[in-house]
C-alpha cells in the first residue's frame, strides 16, 4: 500500500484484495472517464457493522481522515491515505469502485476484500 504522506507509520498490510461488493459514488467530475491513476484514501475494517459506523460518522459530518485514524485497522496514522495508485496495482473490485469515483466522492457502502471492509474516497485523478 502507499506509504508516502500523513505522520506516523502505517500498516505493512498488501493492497486489498478479491473485493466484492459494495458501491461506488458516481457522476461526479472524472467519473466513469478514463484515467490512469487515482489518489485515494481508505478506511480498512474487518467486521461490516464496524465500517457502517465509519460511513455513520463521515456523513453525519466528521472528517473521512479523523474517522480512519479511530476506525480503520490499516493505515490509520495517515489518515488512510494510500496516495496515488494505478490499476493494476489494486485488485479488480478495489480498483472498479475507486476508479468509478469522481474526485471528492466516497463509496455509498463499504467495499469487501479478503481483509475486510474498506470505505474509498477519491481525492484526485490523472489521465
Amino acid at each position: 500500500m502507499g506509504k508516502k504522506g500523513g505522520k506516523g507509520g502505517g500498516s505493512s498490510a498488501p493492497a486489498p484484495a478479491a473485493a466484492a461488493g459494495g458501491g461506488a459514488g458516481g457522476g461526479g467530475k472524472g467519473a466513469g472517464s478514463s484515467c490512469s491513476q487515482v489518489k485515494v484514501r481508505h478506511i480498512l475494517c474487518e467486521k461490516h457493522s464496524k465500517a457502517m459506523e465509519a460511513l455513520q460518522k463521515i456523513q453525519a459530518g466528521e472528517r473521512f481522515e479523523q474517522v480512519a485514524a479511530q476506525y480503520s485497522e490499516d493505515a490509520a496514522r495517515k489518515g488512510g491515505d494510500l496516495g496515488w495508485k494505478r490499476r493494476g496495482e489494486l485488485v479488480p473490485a478495489f480498483a472498479e469502485a475507486a476508479f468509478a469515483l469522481g474526485v471528492g466522492e466516497m463509496t455509498r457502502a463499504p467495499v469487501r476484500s479478503e481483509f475486510g471492509y474498506h470505505l474509498i474516497l477519491c481525492e484526485d485523478r490523472k489521465a
